[in-house]
């Protein structure tokens, strides 16, 4: 598995045939905490690159000016600043046309959220609506949160690292309070939230679900890959989420195909494969079931939006 950081200089890794560039985070140094903040002009020209790319780490986007448009996965955002933009990891975007946005940008991965794991699940939730137009007031206040990360990355006082965790957490929960952001708990059901070792089960499938290498997974695969039965995963994952884990597993191949087609120059029969099908005509049949288009005139429909599928490599 690919390390989600480098050192500076460090290239990414040239794509395989078809794929998308990946940007791994660039640290200051081998102990550095796996964060950078900064404007569009101090994290670099990667941040406003504007052919299709993907990343190791999250990418909080505070958009104070610009025009154009912020393409995520298969959707095409106009900039409307003030705004606030959430990237996940492994998530295609890129910016398009217009004058590029200015602002300040926060990245991080996984591991920094060490100490407030739940702010994944928040992350993943406010990341399926976005972008978040501010009003004024709201811009004032996450453009505070964001002057002072920036701050804190940069002077590097003691006990820096312990700031920078601690007003990233306030940041995730401000945006969650966003008008708006308080009923985008996406596929929740009604019921009891899952606690414990389930719960943990349950976040557990959701991060290997998000994960390409699980394409074409059963629940049973999951459930060993887990360490636990698929009765007991199945229990956990509809307490946690409302909806069973094999319903889950089907969105999250549609979602692995469809991102191929549209940013990739892979072949039906390529895409077909990597998704977990050996037979090209089922895999057609079964993405037009759940899209109700065909992967040829899925991809010719976002191809438009898309002149460039092949991007070189390039630093995280």
């Amino acid at each position: 598995m690919r390390s989600t950081t480098v050192l500076p200089g460090v290239p990414s890794p040239p794509p395989g045939a078809g794929d998308v560039v990946l940007h791994r985070l660039e640290v200051a140094g081998p102990d550095a905490p796996p964060f950078a903040a900064g404007s569009f002009e101090e994290v670099g020209p990667l941040s406003r690159w504007d052919r299709p790319h993907r990343h190791t780490f999250y990418e909080l986007v505070h958009v104070t000016a610009g025009s154009g448009a912020h393409v995520v996965d298969l959707v095409r955002w106009p900039v409307r600043p003030p705004q606030l933009t959430v990237v996940l990891p492994g998530q295609v975007h890129h910016w398009e046309g217009g004058r590029g946005p200015e602002g300040s940008l926060a990245l991080f991965t996984d591991d920094f959220l060490v100490d407030h794991p739940g702010d994944r699940e928040v992350l993943r939730e406010l990341a399926t609506r976005c972008p978040f137009a501010l009003d004024a007031e709201h811009d004032r206040a996450i453009g505070c949160l964001f002057a002072e990360l920036l701050a804190e990355h940069r002077q590097r006082a003691a006990g820096h690292e312990s700031a920078l965790r601690s007003l990233l957490h306030v940041l995730v929960l401000r945006a969650a309070r966003l008008p708006g952001a308080a009923g985008r708990r996406t596929g929740r059901g009604n019921g009891p939230r899952a606690q414990g070792r389930s719960a943990a089960v349950a976040e557990a499938f959701t991060e290997l679900v998000a994960g390409s290498g699980a394409a074409g997974w059963s629940v049973r695969q999951c459930a060993d890959r887990l360490g636990v039965t698929p009765g007991y995963l199945t229990q956990a994952v509809r307490t946690a989420t409302g909806r069973p884990p094999g319903r889950l597993l089907i969105e999250a191949r549609v979602y692995r195909a469809q991102q191929l087609l549209a940013h990739t120059r892979l072949s039906v029969r390529q895409v077909a494969a990597r998704t977990g099908f050996s037979d090209p005509a089922y895999f057609g049949r079964f993405f037009r079931r759940e899209t109700g288009s065909s992967p040829g005139a899925f991809r010719k429909h976002h191809s438009r939006h898309h002149q460039s599928l092949e991007a070189p490599s390039g630093r995280a």
